[in-house]
């Protein structure tokens, strides 16, 4: 709904039941009523009556809106996953194909509902559980075409093939926070511009516009229905490039739109309005950068277009140095994928390498996130992720939280002396705005309660006029905390008094806490505005058959209560149990499901993370990457016929009983195993401590499988491929050991793990040059080396170990 037909002054938000945006501009604590997209308004209408606003949400994070899904030939732990996963991302699940299914999560075609769908020729695509686990690692909704079925491209293409990247046109516009041609803001007489209908703008001192331009906005706006003001006080909306202007601070206390000069660019070109908070460099700028973001050099790598100059443009808005080229000096590779030259030589040269996320996030919430979350890491093999650049939107309570907290905002900023602060004036155009897509709705109480936007993790205050008669509404947004601690008990001046009504308070709040508790428990979460009494969907109020629904397909409450008495409560396990050279699933992969669900019913849970294991089953000493970099762990090893006695007696057994025993692999390997996981306590997981260690790309095994023993010992591995610059990355390279394997703590050699081919030959001399150069000894090492140091957890050199020309 425009915001000019949503003009009603006497709304009071204690009435209104569902509030229609494009984007998600309220937050989760901050709306009363449910919170859904234009198109809910449409499908009701059609449908005769309430269309259940869980599948119309705008809230970011619950990105699977819109989706109904069901499952063919998954197994039951992973059906369950996945369902719940679905739920708590926004979507709904049928148990029955249906015409309002959108999504089938299958194996192969051969299931009956995959059937259906061809037969009935429905609109329905049918995907790997690929997409749906990739979707979840990225936190975004991603194109299901690379892993449809009946021939998925990452089944059918290998990773060297070239991705296709899709075009962006929506990122026109909103890829730079200062417009590059403000002379043609100019628009075409035959189009109507009224986006600036009834409201007052502002343009700021701070804008970098001559008189000429801002005369030229001017006009723009007053011809599209609203006024030029010069008082932040008057204004409805204000116009600005910085965070740091007392302007700024004054119109984001007061809850007025504050967007930049390209945010109005964006309104006057589209004739749309959005939120300025919506797209990342639509909102100012600060200043000085995001602290710390000034030591980082940051390059970029697979992506193009407008997604490309965004990425620029938010790098440098963040304060970091952005280069178009990649040297050695370069602390961050920002990539779509993993495949092109940059990348192969962040990984030479031990850059770190992270999806476009970690710096959407980092300016979005203003704080340089952390590199181990997996989400910044994560690159699905067959996906170009520019397809989701800009999807994310500024934090508004981070925002507050740094550049305009409570108490920062006094009567001599912001202009004109005597007019009320703006934490106590009444906001008319939270009215106005009505049910604009940007307004920032907030509950409104008598007329003589002032407008006070609430800081992070606060108390919300109740409105006296509505204590105890309000009815209860579904849904309503999920009262979910950023950050801080969930109820922040405020400051009393007036001691029994307050507490007395604290008291009365949550004697009054008492019926609506013991509902969210019960929602709480819901599968999937609390569904975004929890769920009250008084709900479209909540049958017996309605007083209507549970038939009447059916339209809707399996894809109701009910189905969600089926799955929720489903699924199974189960302890935590255990053990953790990770597998290696078992041959009882070869080629079975259902029973394998049915065996590892039934195993985590006894208490172990089989796991394929080697640095999380408790306990390694194997049946013998074998030289794999699970068993080899599972020992750095120190493990109870344990034989595989611990499993197949589990199943047949169905309980778990004590693995005590089953310790491995391998005398023939153990003089076979030279050493005792019992000896390996002791030294490995001792180590924990540090074996290679301070070491970086190189590796060729084509050595025998894998650069991918040294890289993993590597870094479970605590080293580092970095590909060599004799580039230029190579040992920047790299401090220290090894320890000197005697003939004995005895490691004599004097860091003088770097090592280079090697085969023997013609093109890994060729690299040596230039290895050897590299090394020498900075007073290091260089050794070129084969691969057993490597393995049997990690396999007895003691650096073990032998000269039999280092390769040489013929």
């Amino acid at each position: 709904m425009d915001g000019d037909e949503a003009a009603v002054p006497s709304l009071l938000f204690s009435q209104v039941h569902f509030v229609i945006v494009q984007s998600q501009s309220l937050s989760g604590d901050d709306a009363e009523a449910s919170v859904v997209k234009p198109e809910w308004v449409t499908n009701s209408f059609s449908k005769g009556r309430l269309a259940n606003p869980r599948s119309y949400s705008p809230d970011p994070r619950h990105f699977f809106s819109g989706l109904v899904l069901s499952c063919a030939d998954i197994p039951e732990g992973d059906k369950d996953a996945i369902m719940g996963g679905v739920l708590a991302r926004g979507g709904l699940y049928s148990s029955s194909v249906t015409k309002m299914v959108t999504h089938i999560v299958a194996l192969t075609m051969d299931h009956e509902k995959c059937q259906a769908v061809l037969k009935r020729d429905l609109k329905c695509k049918i995907v790997l559980p690929h997409w749906f686990d990739d979707c979840l690692r990225i936190g975004k909704r991603l194109e299901e075409d690379p892993y449809m079925l009946p021939d998925p491209e990452i089944l059918r293409k290998t990773p060297q093939d070239p991705i296709v990247e899709n075009k962006r046109p929506d990122m026109q516009g909103a890829s730079s926070a200062q417009p590059s041609d403000l002379s043609r803001l100019t628009i075409s007489g035959t189009q109507r511009l009224d986006i600036f209908k009834g409201k007052k703008v502002m343009l700021n001192n701070d804008l970098r516009i001559g008189s000429h331009l801002r005369g030229t906005v001017e006009d723009l706006i007053e011809n599209g229905g609203g006024v030029v003001t010069g008082s932040v006080h008057k204004a409805d909306v204000l116009i600005c490039q910085y965070r740091e202007s007392p302007e700024y601070r004054w119109a984001s206390r007061a809850g007025k739109e504050v967007g930049n000069l390209a945010w109005l660019y964006y309104l006057i070109t589209y004739n749309i309005w959005t939120s300025p908070m919506r797209r990342l460099l639509h909102y100012p700028v600060s200043q000085h950068g995001l602290p710390g973001f000034n030591k980082f050099r940051i390059a970029l790598s697979n992506y193009n277009g407008e997604a490309r100059v965004y990425l620029e443009n938010l790098a440098v808005a963040a304060g970091g140095a952005f280069t178009k080229t990649m040297k050695e000096d370069n602390t961050h590779l920002i990539t779509a994928h993993q495949h092109s030259e940059k990348c192969d030589a962040a990984r030479e040269w031990n850059i770190n390498m992270v999806n476009h996320l970690w710096l959407e996030e980092s300016y979005a919430k203003w704080q340089v996130q952390t590199l181990s979350n997996p989400r910044y890491t994560h690159f699905p093999p067959r996906t170009n992720l520019s397809e989701v650049v800009g999807q994310t939107q500024i934090d508004r309570h981070a925002a507050e939280r740094h550049f305009f907290p409570s108490g920062s905002v006094d009567e001599s900023e912001g202009g004109e002396p005597g007019l009320p602060n703006p934490t106590s004036r009444r906001q008319q155009d939270q009215r106005d705005a009505g049910l604009s897509e940007s307004s920032q709705l907030r509950p409104s109480g008598s007329d003589g309660v002032p407008y006070r936007p609430r800081s992070d993790g606060a108390t919300p205050k109740a409105s006296k006029s509505h204590r105890g008669n309000q009815p209860l509404r579904t849904p309503a947004a999920p009262r979910i905390v950023i950050d801080g601690k969930e109820n922040e008990t405020p400051s009393s001046t007036s001691s029994r008094g307050a507490k007395d009504r604290a008291a009365a308070k949550l004697h009054d709040q008492a019926a609506d806490i013991a509902l969210y508790e019960k929602e709480r428990k819901r599968v999937g979460g609390v569904v975004f505005g929890g769920r009250r009494q008084t709900s479209e969907d909540t049958v017996s109020n309605m007083g209507r058959k549970r038939s009447s629904s059916r339209d809707e397909g399996a894809a109701t409450d009910e189905d969600v209560r089926n799955a929720k008495r489903a699924k199974k409560t189960r302890e935590p396990p255990a053990m953790r149990l990770l597998l290696t050279g078992y041959r009882g699933w070869a080629n079975a992969p259902k029973r394998e499901a049915e065996d590892k669900s039934r195993l985590r019913d006894m208490g172990v849970l089989v796991t394929q993370d080697p640095t999380h294991c408790t306990h390694l089953a194997s049946p013998g000493i074998v030289r794999t990457k699970k068993f080899v970099c599972a020992l750095a762990r120190a493990p109870v090893v344990i034989s595989t016929e611990y499993v197949d006695n589990c199943l047949a007696k169905n309980e778990r057994l004590e693995p005590e009983d089953y310790l491995l025993n391998d005398p023939v692999g153990e003089q076979k390997q030279g050493f005792r195993l019992s000896d390996a996981v002791s030294r490995a306590k001792n180590h924990r997981g540090q074996l290679l401590q301070g070491m970086s260690i190189y590796c060729t790309e084509p050595v025998k095994g894998g650069f991918d499988v040294y890289k993993a023993i590597i870094e479970a010992n605590g080293g580092t591995c970095i590909l060599y491929k004799a580039r230029a610059g190579s040992m920047a990355a790299s401090r220290a390279g090894g320890h000197e050991e005697d003939s004995d394997g005895m490691d004599t703590g004097k860091p003088e050699y770097i090592h280079l793990v090697s085969g023997n081919s013609a093109a890994e030959v060729a690299l040596w001399p230039k290895f050897r040059q590299m090394v020498q150069g900075i007073g290091k000894l260089p050794r070129i090492a084969e691969t057993d080396w490597l393995l049997n140091s990690a396999l007895r957890q003691e650096l073990h050199w032998k000269d039999v170990y280092e390769l040489k020309e013929r």
